[in-house]
């Protein structure tokens, strides 16, 4: 069994948020392990519903904040909503996603999180007026 560290980090490389999943399969696809990220901070916000959800996407009719999305009143999120969301994202350079120092690009591709048990998530920030 492994323990993978998500991590979410900024274009330029600073740290934003960071934690440890234990007892996963050796080996995940990519879209394996974004639907598992997705859930579990999905879970975590469910736990406790509040205004902000600090996600990888944003849920519907929200708005995006610094380092997160502000919900118009607490609510619970649908996982399974989410983890679509992030597969479109993901399949349209929403983010991408580093597993040790190699940037995967393919959904379907199989990470051993045995050699690369770190999970990089990049967001891209779409560039106003231009």
């Amino acid at each position: 069994m492994a323990t993978v560290t998500f991590r979410d980090e900024t274009a330029t490389g600073r740290p934003v948020t960071e934690w440890k999943v234990a007892g996963l399969p050796e080996r995940l696809t990519v879209r394996e392990l974004i639907r598992l990220r997705v859930r579990e901070e999905v879970a975590r916000h469910n736990a406790r519903p509040g205004h902000r959800f600090n996600g990888l996407v944003r849920p519907d009719d929200a708005e995006t904040e610094l380092n997160g999305y502000r919900l118009r009143e607490p609510r619970r999120i649908d996982w399974e909503r989410q983890a679509d969301i992030a597969e479109r994202a993901f399949l349209t350079n929403g983010f991408f996603v580093l597993a040790g120092d190699r940037q995967v690009d393919d959904l379907d591709e199989v990470v051993d999180l045995g050699a690369d048990p770190d999970l990089v998530f990049i967001k891209l920030v779409a560039l106003v007026g231009g």
